[in-house]
């Protein structure tokens, strides 16, 4: 973040907005730059802070979260057998299970908390990308990266994680194995909801890495400049505002643990949570701020809490300084593993207290409505 322009001196990145570059006159391109779909300057102080993050060899930054993930398949060949988590963002999962799957890929879905079970469904020689997301959007189940990524590379696959939740300050899963982290930059990286983005980190620049380089630039999926510069402008406060998140969602899954109106609270940084174990061994700082809770009385006192929010915005998206509160199952719609009762919490800049005590009175409105 100790950047400073070498021309100006100013502190903060300029937007290059130009989209072509111009020829030496023998007919090359010395700077290395020839067309803005391929690369563009405002994006080099990102990508080299997002690798540096990550402890990678490489970054790419991309128009979406989705564009992002979907390079990773669109890298492999049809017939190609990947393995992927139940729980997981709900468009990728719907992606693989329309497009990729018409396109030719073999999708094999397991739970993403059972170390075991990607161990039953890989194939040595045929399975070419092991995917994870932890935590799990939404109920923030927590795979083993180190343990899944033996699994994956002993039969010769790719491990790719989306550590969206998580983000570089908590977990950095290239330390624990994996080739490719992904972050939907849209959610903590930029962290102010006023720009859609993706990223993709890569363990080594190597032939695969190029692959999904000439993907991003071969299908237009490049961020735009100004959107790359909000992003750079986000991730420079990553660090405090994932920091104080993880407070607050911790005290919040605590408080509301011992509500007499909520059935379960999902959190990893809960002792009693499943995933909780293999939190503490991959996790530092925190367990995110990202929490579920299940009502009691169903669907139907779920919704009426969410209606009853004065603090909490009602809206879909996480990881922005607005604390949101959403009734998943509905956004996700037939098919979702999602609990009914489920209220998802992406946890805010606002007071943990203040927060509890807006949920709080929406669940005992509800409740006696």
């Amino acid at each position: 973040m100790g950047w400073v322009d070498p021309v100006t001196k100013a502190v903060v990145p300029p937007i290059h907005m130009a989209s072509t570059y111009l020829r030496d006159e023998d007919n090359g391109y010395r700077s290395g730059r020839i067309y803005a779909r391929a690369d563009n300057p405002t994006f080099d102080q990102a990508e080299a802070t997002l690798a540096a993050l990550e402890g990678g060899a490489k970054a790419l930054v991309f128009s979406s979260g989705m564009s992002a993930a979907t390079a990773c398949f669109l890298a492999l060949s049809p017939g190609d057998h990947v393995v992927v988590p139940k729980v997981m963002y709900w468009s990728l999962r719907n992606w693989l299970l329309t497009f990729a799957t018409h396109w030719g890929l073999v999708v094999e879905f397991v739970d993403g908390d059972r170390t075991d079970a990607f161990a039953a469904a890989v194939k040595p020689g045929r399975t070419k990308l092991v995917w994870l997301e932890t935590p799990a959007n939404p109920t923030w189940a927590v795979s083993d990266i180190a343990a899944i990524a033996e699994i994956a590379h002993k039969a010769g696959a790719l491990l790719g994680v989306d550590s969206t939740v998580a983000t570089p300050v908590l977990t950095r899963p290239i330390e624990h194995g994996a080739d490719i982290v992904m972050h939907s930059a849209t959610k903590y990286l930029n962290g102010h909801s006023d720009i859609i983005a993706g990223a993709l980190v890569g363990a080594r620049d190597d032939a695969h890495w190029a692959k999904l380089r000439a993907i991003r630039a071969q299908l237009g999926t490049i961020l735009g400049q100004t959107e790359a510069w909000l992003l750079m402008r986000g991730m420079r406060t990553l660090y405090p505002r994932v920091a104080w998140a993880c407070r607050s969602a911790q005290t919040l899954a605590e408080r509301f643990a011992a509500h007499p109106m909520v059935a379960e609270v999902l959190y990893p940084g809960l002792p009693s949570f499943a995933g909780h174990a293999a939190a503490a061994r991959q996790m530092t700082g925190g367990f995110g701020g990202m929490l579920s809770v299940r009502v009691k009385g169903g669907e139907r006192a779920a919704i009426a809490t969410a209606a009853r929010v004065e603090l909490w915005k009602r809206a879909t998206s996480l990881g922005g300084v607005e604390s949101l509160i959403e009734h998943r199952a509905s956004i996700e719609g037939a098919g979702t593993p999602c609990p009914p009762d489920l209220l998802r919490l992406s946890v805010g800049v606002e007071e943990a207290g203040d927060l509890f005590d807006d949920l709080d009175q929406a669940l005992k409105r509800a409740h006696n409505a």
